[in-house]
């Protein structure tokens, strides 16, 4: 009797155990969501089978938008996984991407984005691209701030957003930011707060560098051959609200507030690209350390050629030197002749006396 209970009670557990793991690799911890114009739509819903992709199978599907074929090392398992995701045909590729990381975040609002995909592990995407002269790649974390906004910028800012900002007169950058959140709240932010400022100062300049990135395509599309646009950010402002007020509340708002600031944005880049654009946000990732980035691009360097520049060239024999020397001043000197020879015969043909031509006119009768 003992050991009936002891079996009945260890396949209790075991039958626990596997409703757990099945569980986690449901819910999973790293998502994607993909971001499309509604004109020109780059990705489908997979089927109820294909309900999470694997790091390398994100990285060959962003290979394929942006016009590559993907890596050689592609199971085939895995290229029948993509035919799902990605549209069928492969003369119709966007060949730009807004990719975008936002750390800190569990699950996003289900305003954006119509296409969600669950990760099956929390590695990181490795996007493997074929040569750097075929890809143009703008990294929005890379460039600089060149200045404080303003409050004006920032009142701008809040417009757009449907919100509205009170400045303070006594201190500039100190007022307090009103937006209203999809999710019903009102979102109240003090600039004069340090985790308050920080959101919205990385927001704002997250939207405004997005905004520049529409000019930088202009200026790509005017060449014959325009090369492949790939845009990468992170975001961490979800992740210092959270540091500050918790994971509910001000945090839950400011993540509907900038999920709306996204989406519009987005749409804005997408009308400059005339829709072939796909937008990619990963969420959920847990990086080993704060530095390391769920998406990373990778592309082969030209280290040959850079081998050859930089290697000396062997010393020339003076034998072949003197004998270089004498061939260049004998072609400089050639040269000299017949450029003297052809001025001279330009000037005697532009003087020469206006007469009949004896030969031409004479009655010469010829036997």
């Amino acid at each position: 009797m003992d050991r009936r209970r002891f079996t009945s009670l260890c396949s209790v557990l075991l039958v626990f155990c596997i409703l757990s793991a099945n569980s986690k690799v449901i819910l999973g911890n790293t998502s994607i969501l993909f971001l499309h114009n509604p004109t020109r739509q780059y990705v489908r819903q997979p089927s109820a089978k294909t309900d999470s992709l694997s790091p390398s199978e994100v990285g060959a599907a962003a290979s394929v938008l942006l016009g590559f074929a993907p890596p050689s090392s592609l199971s085939a398992a895995s290229s029948s996984k993509l035919n799902e995701v990605l549209m069928p045909n492969p003369f119709d590729r966007p060949r730009a991407m807004f990719i975008l990381e936002v750390s800190g975040v569990e699950d996003f609002p289900q305003n954006v984005g119509d296409i969600r995909i669950n990760m099956e592990d929390d590695q990181k995407v490795d996007i493997q691209l074929p040569d750097e002269d075929e890809v143009y790649i703008v990294s929005l974390n890379g460039l600089e701030r060149a200045n404080q906004f303003s409050d004006k910028e920032i009142s701008n800012f809040a417009s757009w957003l449907g919100g509205s900002y009170t400045e303070d007169t006594a201190r500039p950058l100190s007022g307090e930011l009103i937006i209203p959140a999809a999710n019903g709240a009102i979102l109240r932010l003090h600039m004069g707060e340090g985790s308050d400022k920080k959101f919205i100062m990385d927001l704002l300049f997250l939207i405004n560098n997005i905004r520049d990135a529409k000019s930088t395509h202009q200026m790509l599309t005017k060449r014959a051959h325009g090369p492949a646009e790939l845009i990468n950010a992170r975001f961490d402002g979800i992740k210092v609200l959270q540091d500050r007020y918790g994971k509910q509340g001000i945090a839950q708002s400011g993540l509907y507030i900038f999920a709306t600031a996204i989406s519009k944005a987005f749409e804005s880049l997408a009308s400059s690209y005339e829709g072939k654009i796909v937008g990619v946000i990963g969420y959920g990732f847990q990086p080993v350390t704060t530095s390391e980035n769920m998406f990373h691009v990778s592309i082969p360097s030209k280290s040959s050629a850079r081998a050859l520049e930089e290697t000396d060239a062997p010393p020339v024999p003076p034998e072949v030197a003197e004998i270089f020397f004498v061939r260049t001043v004998l072609a400089w000197i050639t040269g000299i002749i017949l450029l003297i020879a052809t001025l001279l015969g330009v000037h005697f043909l532009l003087n020469m006396p206006l007469t009949k031509d004896t030969l031409l006119y004479s009655n010469v009768k010829l036997d």
